[in-house]
């Protein structure tokens, strides 16, 4: 007896991956307002933008004492 049992797998990621897009234009747009408009800074800029989350979780830290 030959058993077809393929797993159908869905992804829903969709909606937070384009959240997430959204995200990141604006981190990029506001740390790249931000920079001193040289190729580094805008680089720095950039880098700055996928990593935005982390400034926040540390600023949170420090405002509650942790």
């Amino acid at each position: 007896m030959t058993t077809n049992s393929r797993a159908r797998v869905v992804v829903r990621d969709g909606p937070w991956g384009f959240v997430f897009l959204l995200a990141y234009i604006g981190a990029a747009i506001y740390f790249v307002s931000v920079s001193t408009g040289t190729f580094w800074g805008v680089i720095l800029g950039l880098l700055q933008a996928i990593v935005w989350p982390v400034y926040v979780v540390y600023h949170v830290l420090l405002s509650i004492g942790a």
